[in-house]
């Protein structure tokens, strides 16, 4: 029992006189003057001290020791100047209080004056374990703990000061640093006596100090030693953090804060009220301070992101409240991990300001109940884990907790009971933030979740309930309107451990799975925002760069959530956004395939633990970082959806269309010479201006990228030159290259000025070499990929075999070191009659071909590999395999004519069909016709046609049993499609080679018959044949195909006349999805590559009734980056003499005569309006502000010609159905430019030139009357123009509104068909020339969409190719291929021409020149000017594939180089004088440009004289 103050002397109990007393009777006071020696005294205080230390509380006589107590409180003690008076003194007083206890023999002031020693004296003391008399100051706190003597502290009037002292010495002590000499550690004694302590008196007392509660406070701040720094306020007495505690051990918590967790955690209910009211005060405070703020001074805030929008109650607090709040609710975190019981008082008042009208206090409550409820303390949260996309081994699934970070108990989340449990409503009303007006509150609210989730509230666990409803918010929230709630969640995601982000995010689906958060997330790196994007394509490329491990050694769930990760981000380059396409290459090389990866050091590290980023291989074997990272590019490209993977090759291939030019850029730098030139100063830097202006618009910040490229010139560093060239040389291994791209980022930021200047120049110039290093196609991964194709190790042969055939059509020269490898397997794999060659061998066969096109000497020459090339053009299964052998042995083979008649005699004996190996004869007489036409008799000529045709395409072998009109698709092709597609290629191929130019039309004749009925009669030859329906839309396909192919010719392309375009043009709506996805693909990659003229832009447009959406996505973002292309070519023209290119604008004019004589025509106003659907979809694809006056000048002009495609020719002074149909289109054109003009709020320009109209499509009208009455007629219905305008309203209507959804469904996995709102447009039973029966009344039309009309396939067979178009000829054997204009007229005349109306036209070559068509090539901008999608670059099915461009008969010419210049000016001269007079001076210039000027190497170089250019970078 605790010992009481002295009673009276009335009221004392005498003790019985038996007990024993005390014996010491040794004065230890004395009067003034006479003092006791120290010595004497010490030793008398010893002797006092062991006396009483051995008595017990119930066998003394307490009278005894009042005359003791008396002399040990005098003031000679208490105040004595030796420090071991004083700690002896105290050890004796607090034992007579044990001895005397319940009753102290002291008074109240004496009692003060003990007190007063013990706090300031001793308990200080304790600090230093070294102390001579510690021994005494340990007993005295063990007495004050065990006793519980400082109980009388409470009974003592005014102590508050006392009560305060001890606290404050107590915290000081087991926080400060010790005292001793030697750094050595307090006792945990001390802990825990002093512990004891405060809780007795914290429990005794009535009420602590304020300042009590300030200081037991400030020990849960102690683990964030930054708050401390900074705070001021309530805490101002504690003063700064110790140095040490800003380095906690992590493994502990400092003794303060465990003192002050056990005193709040003993004295629960008392703590609370303590810290209820202490909350209040901050609160009321805060409050007080923002009603102090002058009225008309900083009414609002906008730090911390706050917007005028997000701070709408700006009667908040001012910053020094909003310091004072964030300190206490960081207060209140560090409170919940320690002692939750102290807040169940706080919480409701926390919860109250979650509905808070200020968005700041709203904001602070947020976040704190986030960290609350995951256990996050002052400290912060956990570092995010550690997830590497480079690391070699990576152990992606191991359990976090091994983690080293996770022992840091200062940081580690920790819940000591769940907070849903103990505090429900407040944790649904934390939940009801998700739908907070402010996006500041949301966006804390959604981190908070992000930690709730990752800690697993605290480690106290949540229910799967609680988590999935939590994993729904994030997805949620990964959609909100706001970015910066969006870049929140991204964050979020962000910070899962990736073992967490597969068990638990992934629990709703992976990134193919519509509506999962990974799925959301993939969505959000194509983001309206850029900052989105930035946030999200890392975060999803490093979580797939980690996983890959996982997916190569073949776990399953792995690869179903993450593997379509890479393709969502290379889909992002349909977005069109420079931006996007800078941060798409840093993504590729930086977390998809990390230039770092794998380390170096993993080629001589040893795998011990199963684990390998490429896969798990056994124990003991040498890792090869070659190896390992050629696996990892194929696991890319193995599980990229289509169209990433035509971008990946796109990407790819970049490097040999830029090379180049940069290395022209490289040699004008040098010239340069850091601006100090001898000579050709002016042609210098005009070059250099239009290199850098071409270079600058293909990175993110053209103008940034423009300003990097003229510092990088002026720096004049001749080593960087040459470690540009390293990153592009064929023969640079990817060591050299790395090396050169680190060296050259280090180089580049030791000669920059700036930091700022340098970090811009080195990220232009990485961005640079991404787009031209051989950093994928590099010759140290061929050998990887060569042996994953022949061993199939992980399923990647296929994969393997496609690389190899990229690298070998788009970066042969890499293959050069391995082709003679290529060719021993090709050697070894030959097939014979009774032996097939392996399922890889045409994919090898394929690479070597387009090797040996560039470099046929390297191909070997022994007979061996000749017959074994032999054996494949005879035995080569699939047939393909025999078309590539035969390219291999005609560019390779020196003896090219006895080689060709012997093969021919080989394919010619016996031939049968069915026979051994008779389509890889047929694949081969299709490559002899085309490749070696003048080597082959002609009687063999003619035996071969006959092959084609009698024995292959005219015969039915397995006739349908369906309907002769049936129509269908097979994935799958037989024997005999197969057969009549290579004699059909034989016929097509025939043509091709043919040279005689003035009688290929007679010999061209009969082919363009076949293939036109094959066009028009839906792949059937002949009307009464049962030929198969799978192989009608095959040869249907084939056919329009076969056709681009010829037309890419012009001498063939002038052989197609407008009727005959026009039934091509139509294969673009087939009711067969591939074939229109077939042919839209091939028209599209000819456009791109400038193979056809202006008038096949016209056939995208007819797209516009496409009922598959990724189609029509696809075609429409096609059509506008041409529409860009071309107007970036207008704007180069501008201002110079020539004419003005308006490909784009000039294609309304075709697209009126094409819809005129579609099958689909009818005058009546319902389908004139379902017509006019095409023409919004032009004007939404094409049309711009600038444009459209042209638009609408040109649609206008069409009226005042007649149709020219129609046979029957029209009188003077009539017009005739043909004509009429143009009139009314035209009308249609006019009304329907003129709406979209009004809905947009442009304004239609009268223009001062004419427009020039085709010759071959549009005539004259002689009759000025007749001209005037068209004129003045309006041929539509008067329904036509609401209808068209309901029509346009709900199409933009829809165009805006889905315009940010599509973002949401652009990540949808490929091939999933969109909603069919629009079937395909309607074919008539009646031909175009039978006129549609009349309406009994018309009707009025809305925007309600028309329900197409279903097509009868019975009409089919009925109809004819004349019955169904006014174009058809009755006699198709008669019918000629030649237009009945001159060759003018083949040309488009759509150049807007300021000189007087009447000047000739433009020749056939300027207006190919025009249209970007023209041969000749600018060195610096020709592979800029016209930018293209990938959907171009589109690789299609062996079975199905066109011969490519090395099949020419003439080997290709090589690609323009920078020296060239001078030649590729000639070839632009046009027929006109006046042109090639114009350009001749152009011509000269360039030449003089081209000549190289000698080399200056003073000036600015930095290049020391030690340094060699043709040094390797040198190895970091």
């Amino acid at each position: 029992m605790a010992p009481r103050p002295a009673a009276t002397a009335a009221t004392e109990v005498e003790e019985p006189q038996s007990m024993p007393g005390l014996h010491f009777n040794e004065p230890l006071s004395w009067r003034a003057g006479r003092p006791i020696a120290v010595a004497d005294l010490l030793s008398r205080l010893q002797i006092l001290s062991r006396e009483m230390q051995e008595m017990e509380q119930e066998e003394i006589e307490r009278d005894s020791f009042t005359k003791v107590a008396k002399e040990l409180v005098s003031p000679n003690l208490l105040s004595h100047k030796d420090k071991g008076v004083k700690a002896l003194t105290a050890s004796c007083l607090v034992d007579i209080l044990r001895l005397c206890a319940p009753n102290a023999p002291f008074t109240g002031q004496q009692l003060r004056d003990i007190f007063n020693l013990i706090i300031s004296q001793i308990l200080p003391a304790l600090a230093d374990p070294s102390h001579a008399y510690n021994n005494q100051h340990l007993y005295v706190l063990n007495s004050l703990a065990q006793v519980k003597s400082i109980i009388l502290l409470a009974d003592i009037p005014s102590a508050e000061t006392l009560i305060i002292n001890v606290f404050k010495f107590c915290f000081d002590v087991l926080s400060g640093p010790s005292k001793t000499s030697d750094g050595g550690e307090l006792q945990k004694d001390v802990e825990l006596n002093m512990t004891a302590m405060l809780v007795c008196l914290v429990d005794e007392s009535q009420a602590l100090p304020p300042d009590v509660v300030d200081i037991i406070v400030a020990q849960f701040l102690r683990t964030d030693p930054r708050v401390l720094r900074t705070s001021g306020g309530k805490n101002k007495k504690n003063g700064l953090v110790d140095e040490k505690q800003s380095t906690l051990e992590l493994r502990q918590l400092p003794p303060a804060y465990m003192m002050a967790t056990y005193i709040c955690n003993s004295c629960p209910e008392k703590m609370a009220r303590y810290f209820s009211q202490y909350f209040n005060e901050i609160v009321i405070d805060a409050s007080k301070s923002s009603s102090q703020k002058a009225p008309g001074k900083n009414r609002k805030r906008h730090s911390d992101g706050l917007t005028d929008s997000d701070d709408e109650h700006p009667g908040g607090p001012n910053e020094e409240g909003l310091t004072e709040l964030r300190k206490v609710h960081g207060l209140l975190r560090e409170l919940w991990r320690a002692c939750p019981a102290v807040l169940q008082n706080v919480v409701p008042q926390l919860e109250a300001e979650l509905s808070a009208e200020n968005v700041q206090l709203r904001l602070l409550a947020t976040e704190t109940f986030g960290d609350i409820i995951s256990g996050i303390g002052a400290a912060g949260p956990p570092p995010p884990p550690i997830m590497d996309p480079a690391a070699y081994p990576s152990n992606a699934l191991a359990d976090p907790s091994e983690n080293t970070a996770s022992l840091n108990l200062v940081t580690k989340p920790s819940s000591p009971q769940p907070f849903p449990s103990a505090h429900p409503q407040a944790y649904n009303n934390y939940l009801g933030r998700r739908h907070d007006k402010s996006s500041l509150i949301r966006a804390a609210w959604t981190i908070g979740i992000g930690r709730i989730l990752t800690t697993s509230a605290g480690g106290a666990g949540l229910s799967r309930q609680d988590e999935d409803q939590l994993i729904g918010d994030i997805g949620r929230m990964l959609g909100d309107a706001d970015d910066k709630v969006r870049i929140a969640a991204v964050k979020v995601v962000a910070s899962f451990s990736f073992r967490d982000l597969v068990s638990k995010l992934g629990r709703s689906g992976g990134v193919d799975d519509s509506g999962s958060v990974l799925a959301t997330l993939a969505d959000r790196v194509k983001d309206k925002k850029h900052s989105v994007r930035e946030e999200a394509m890392p975060v999803l490329g490093r979580v797939w760069g980690v996983a890959v491990s996982e997916i190569a050694a073949g776990n399953e769930q792995i690869h179903a959530l993450l593997g379509g990760a890479p393709s969502k981000i290379l889909n992002t380059y349909y977005t069109n956004d420079k931006e996007v396409m800078g941060l798409l290459d840093r993504v590729f090389f930086e977390q998809l395939l990390p230039l770092r990866y794998p380390p170096v050091k993993a080629k001589s590290t040893k795998v011990t633990n199963g684990h390998s980023q490429g896969g798990r291989e056994s124990q003991g074997e040498t890792m090869d970082p070659d190896k390992i990272r050629a696996e990892r590019v194929l696991l890319l490209v193995r599980d990229l959806d289509e169209r990433a993977k035509k971008v990946f090759y796109i990407n790819q291939a970049r490097q040999s269309q830029l090379s180049p030019y940069v290395s022209a850029f490289l040699e004008r730098c040098e010239e340069y010479n850091g601006g100090v030139m001898d000579q050709n100063e002016p042609q210098i830097k005009e070059h250099l201006t239009r290199l850098v202006q071409s270079f600058a618009p293909r990175l993110s910040n053209p103008q940034q990228a423009s300003a990097d490229l003229w510092k990088f010139t002026k720096m004049h560093d001749r080593r960087s030159y040459q470690l540009i060239r390293f990153c592009m040389k064929a023969d640079s291994d990817y060591r050299t290259v790395v090396k050169a791209i680190r060296e050259l980022s280090k180089r580049v930021v030791e000669i920059s000025p700036s930091a700022t200047a340098s970090n811009s120049l080195v990220d232009t110039l990485t961005s640079l070499i991404y787009q031209i290093g051989l950093i994928v196609y590099n010759k140290s991964h061929v050998p990887a990929i060569m042996e994953y194709s022949r061993t199939d190790d992980k399923s990647l042969a296929a994969t393997a075999h496609e690389l190899l055939r990229q690298i070998s059509s788009q970066s042969p020269e890499v293959l050069k070191a391995h082709v003679q490898e290529i060719c021993k397997i090709l050697q070894d794999e030959a097939p014979t009659a009774k032996k097939a060659n392996g399922t890889g061998a045409v994919d090898n066969l394929k690479a070597c071909a387009s090797f040996a096109s560039r470099y046929p000497k390297e191909i070997p020459q022994d007979p061996k590999f000749r017959q074994a090339m032999t054996s494949f053009a005879l035995y080569g299964s699939p047939a393909e395999a025999a078309k590539y052998a035969f390219s291999v042995i005609w560019a390779a083979s020196d003896k090219k004519e006895m080689l060709v008649r012997d093969l021919v005699q080989k394919c010619l004996k016996n031939f049968e069909y069915g026979g051994e190996g008779f389509l890889s004869r047929l694949a081969t007489l299709s490559q002899l016709m085309l490749l070696a036409p003048n080597e082959i008799d002609q009687d063999d000529t003619d035996a071969i046609l006959d092959i084609a045709i009698k024995q292959i395409l005219t015969q039915v072998r397995k006739p349908s049993e369906k309907p002769t009109d049936a129509y269908e698709w097979s994935s799958t092709i037989d024997t005999e499609a197969l057969a009549k597609c290579w004699a059909l290629k034989i016929l097509v191929n025939r043509i091709r080679s043919y040279d005689d130019v003035e009688n290929l039309s007679s010999v061209a004749a009969p082919v363009y018959n076949v293939l036109t009925r094959l066009i028009e009669q839906q792949g059937d030859l002949e009307k009464d044949r049962n030929t198969p329906p799978s192989h009608k839309s095959r040869f249907r396909l084939l056919a329009a195909r076969l056709y681009l192919k010829l037309c890419t010719q012009k001498s063939h392309e002038a052989l197609l006349t407008p009727s005959v375009f026009n039934s091509l043009a139509v294969v673009a709506q087939d009711s067969i999805r591939e074939v229109r996805a077939g042919f839209l693909q091939r028209l599209k990659k000819y456009l791109h590559h400038q193979k056809l003229p202006q008038r096949y832009y016209t056939i995208p447009f007819l797209f516009a009734f496409e009922p598959i959406e990724q189609i029509r996505s696809d075609v429409t973002t096609w059509i506008k980056s041409r529409a860009v292309a071309f107007s970036n070519v207008k704007a180069k023209q501008m201002g110079s003499s020539t004419k003005i290119s308006t490909v784009m604008e000039s294609i309304i004019a075709r697209l009126i005569s094409l819809l005129s004589h579609h099958p689909d025509y009818a005058n009546e106003a319902e389908d004139l309006v379902d017509l006019s659907r095409y023409i919004i979809f032009y004007l939404q694809n094409v049309a711009t502000e600038d444009n459209l006056s042209l638009i609408y000048h040109i649609a206008q002009r069409v009226k005042a010609c007649r149709d020219a495609i129609s046979s029957t020719p029209a009188p003077d002074t009539s017009s005739t159905e043909a004509d009429e149909r143009l009139y009314h289109l035209s009308d249609l054109a006019q009304i329907t430019i003129r709406k979209y003009e009004d809905l947009h709020n442009w304004t239609i320009q009268t223009l001062p030139g004419k427009a020039r109209l085709p010759n071959s499509i549009f005539s004259e009208i002689k009759s000025h009357s007749e001209a005037q009455r068209i004129a003045e007629h309006n041929f539509l219905p008067e329904d036509v123009e609401a209808g068209v305008e309901n029509l346009l309203k709900a199409t933009l209507r829809a165009s805006r509104s889905g315009h940010g959804k599509k973002r949401k469904s652009e990540g949808d996995a490929d091939g999933r068909e969109a909603k069919k709102v629009k079937g395909l447009p309607i074919r008539k039973a009646a031909g175009s020339g039978v006129p549609k029966e009349k309406k009994s009344a018309p009707k009025k039309i809305t925007a309600k969409t028309k329900t197409p009309k279903k097509r009868n396939v019975a009409e089919v067979k009925e109809q004819g190719s004349g019955e169904r178009r006014r174009s058809g000829r009755a006699k198709q054997a008669e019918q000629s291929y030649a237009e009945r204009d001159s060759e003018e007229d083949d040309e488009e005349m759509y150049m807007i021409d300021a000189a007087p109306v009447g000047e000739d036209e433009a020749s056939d070559e300027e207006a190919d020149s025009q249209a970007g068509r023209s041969d000749g090539h600018e060195e610096e901008a020709s592979v800029y000017e016209q930018e293209e999608e990938a959907e171009s670059h589109k690789e299609v099915p062996a079975e199905e594939e066109e011969e490519e461009e090395k099949e020419e008969k003439e080997e290709p010419a090589p690609k323009p180089t920078p020296k060239s210049t001078s030649k590729s000016v000639k070839k632009k001269a046009t027929s006109s004088p006046q042109a090639r007079s114009k350009q001749q001076p152009k011509a000269k210039a360039r030449t003089t440009r081209s000549s190289k000027a000698p080399r200056r190497e003073k000036g600015k170089a930095t290049m020391s004289d030690d340094e060699e250019l043709s040094d390797p970078p040198d190895s970091e």
